[in-house]
């Protein structure tokens, strides 16, 4: 059984907790020894319990509602997730990630990881699979367009935080795995021949990357693609 009194590494506030990315994420940082607020929009829906979990409802477009939370933290992460519109744009990466960066800034909280996608440029979607390529793409244009307004937003509005985004593919419901993680500082990872490496990879193993880059400097302030050698 793990000793109540194991040394906390870090202290992370984790948005999105109760998404299927968000809850594997909280698991995984709870089994890595650290302490975690899980801020969410239903309290309800979060069924993870631990000694080490607290779990809040925040207003996610808030800045004043997160900083309530984030005193005191080491870092922030964020696996939100907002729906596709066909027909309409949506702005909800931007409008939360404006809210966080007020926030950190507001509590001295520095570093933070958040998650987007390949293809964020749907131009670079050239070289994928034909479904990917002229089916999936296009169906969620509106969520990889603010996806990449959210990108180019850190870029160009955040150089004083420490920041990374993650970019995966296709995620799946599998368990975590032991995989060697490939990166690429691209919208997608390539092959030798320049296509896609592969379609999909574990949201567990998304999970397992986003907390190792907390402690890694070579990718503060970059956004970079993953995905697991096959």
């Amino acid at each position: 059984m793990e000793s109540l009194t194991q040394e906390i590494k870090m202290k992370l506030s984790i948005l999105g907790a109760t998404g299927q990315t968000g809850a594997t994420l909280v698991t995984q940082a709870l089994q890595d020894g650290h302490e975690v607020t899980a801020l969410v929009r239903n309290v309800s829906k979060m069924t993870i319990q631990h000694e080490r979990l607290k779990v809040v409802e925040a207003n996610i477009f808030s800045s004043d509602s997160l900083a309530e939370h984030f005193q005191g933290q080491d870092a922030v992460v964020s696996c939100l997730g907002f729906p596709y519109k066909v027909f309409s744009s949506i702005s909800g990466y931007t409008d939360s990630m404006t809210a966080i960066a007020v926030a950190m800034r507001q509590t001295g909280v520095n570093r933070m990881v958040t998650m987007t996608s390949w293809y964020t440029d749907t131009n670079s979607a050239q070289n994928a699979s034909f479904f990917v390529r002229n089916l999936l793409v296009p169906l969620i244009k509106s969520v990889l367009t603010n996806m990449f307004e959210m990108e180019k937003y850190l870029e160009k509005e955040c150089s004083d935080l420490n920041w990374t985004v993650v970019r995966p593919p296709g995620l799946q419901n599998t368990p975590v795995t032991d995989k060697e993680i490939l990166t690429h500082e691209g919208y997608f990872v390539p092959d030798e021949k320049g296509y896609p490496i592969t379609n999909t990879v574990s949201r567990a193993d998304v999970s397992r990357f986003m907390l190792s880059t907390l402690n890694d400097n070579r990718w503060t302030k970059k956004v970079v693609a993953m995905c697991c050698k096959m």
